[in-house]
C-alpha cells in the first residue's frame, strides 16, 4: 500500500477538501512544486491555478485556488486560499466571460481602470479554465 499524507484545502469561506492523499502538485510563485509523504517542511506562496491531487488508488482530483499559501509538514499539507473550489464545480461560462471582460479592460487604454486588478482577474480566469480543461482531459 502506498504511503499517504493528510491534505486540507481551505478557503476563506469553508473547507473544500480534507483527506488522505498520495501526492499534491501546485503552482508556487517560483515554480511548480510536487509533494510526497514525508516531504521536508516547506512554506510557499501559491499562484492562482490548479492543485492536482493523487488519491489512494491512483484517481486524480483537481482543485482551483485563487492563490494563497501552502504549508507542508512531513505528513500534513495545508492549502490556505482566499477562494478555492473543486474543478468540477467551476462555471466555465463565467470564467470565459471574466476572461473576456479582463481582456477588454486591458485593451481599452482610455478607460479609467485598475490595470493590476484587470491583470489579476485575467490570471484567475485563465487558471480556472486550465483547471476545467485538465479535469476534462483526465476524465476521458
Amino acid at each position: 500500500m502506498a504511503q499517504t499524507m493528510q491534505l486540507d484545502i481551505v478557503s476563506a469561506e469553508k473547507s473544500i477538501f480534507s483527506g488522505a492523499v498520495e501526492f499534491v502538485s501546485a503552482r508556487a510563485v517560483h515554480g511548480d512544486v510536487g509533494i510526497l509523504p514525508r516531504h521536508a517542511p516547506l512554506l510557499v506562496q501559491l499562484q492562482p491555478g490548479e492543485v492536482r491531487v493523487k488519491m489512494p488508488g491512483g484517481e486524480e482530483e483537481y482543485f482551483y485556488v485563487s492563490g494563497g499559501i501552502m504549508e507542508v509538514q512531513p505528513n500534513i499539507v495545508t492549502v490556505l486560499a482566499d477562494t478555492a473550489a473543486r474543478a468540477k464545480d467551476l462555471d466555465e461560462a463565467a470564467a470565459l466571460e471574466a476572461k473576456a471582460r479582463a481582456e477588454r479592460a486591458l485593451k481599452d487604454r482610455s478607460a479609467d481602470i485598475d490595470y493590476a486588478k484587470a491583470q489579476a482577474e485575467l490570471a484567475a480566469a485563465m487558471a480556472q479554465l486550465r483547471a476545467i480543461q485538465n479535469l476534462r482531459k483526465n476524465l476521458r
